[in-house]
């Protein structure tokens, strides 16, 4: 459920703003053979448990403070990631639901910060301190291309 305010903010723009402090959104997934560690091998010489990649738990949190964040998004923008500290405490095996939370805490200059954790069957599984930014995404594409020598 996602609990958000609206209005403009200094972003000046339509639909600009932000979150209400303590506002929450959150997203759900059924582990899948694909979000499992073991499925991250790139060579034989990888070998990783048959449970809950760590990287898909921060997709997942990433997730939901971005469904938080879109009632906030102008035309061509998105949220992307800036920072992600985070702790993953407890394996959840395939088949499991697994839940993501993310609190909304406020803005340090311009990233937008929140608390998110990460719940199966058994309780937490994991916790982050998450940063995000609004950018528009022309911008970043052209960015990334530029940088690449794909101009």
């Amino acid at each position: 459920m996602t609990r958000a305010g609206g209005g403009v903010g200094d972003r000046g723009e339509p639909g600009a703003g932000e979150p209400e402090i303590g506002s929450t959104a959150s997203v759900e997934l059924v582990v899948a053979a694909s979000d499992l560690a073991s499925a991250l091998r790139l060579g034989p010489e990888d070998v990783f448990p048959p449970v809950l990649a760590t990287a898909r738990m921060v997709a997942l949190m990433e997730l939901a403070a971005a469904r938080l964040l879109r009632p906030f998004l102008g035309p061509g923008e998105l949220s992307v990631g800036l920072t992600v500290e985070v702790v993953h405490s407890a394996a959840t095996p395939e088949g499991a639901a697994v839940e993501a939370t993310a609190r909304y805490l406020g803005r340090e200059a311009k990233a937008y910060l929140f608390e998110v954790v990460a719940r199966d069957g058994g309780g937490e599984i994991g916790r982050a301190t998450h940063r995000r930014a609004i950018v528009a995404s022309d911008r970043l594409v052209a960015g990334a291309l530029r940088r690449n020598g794909r101009t």
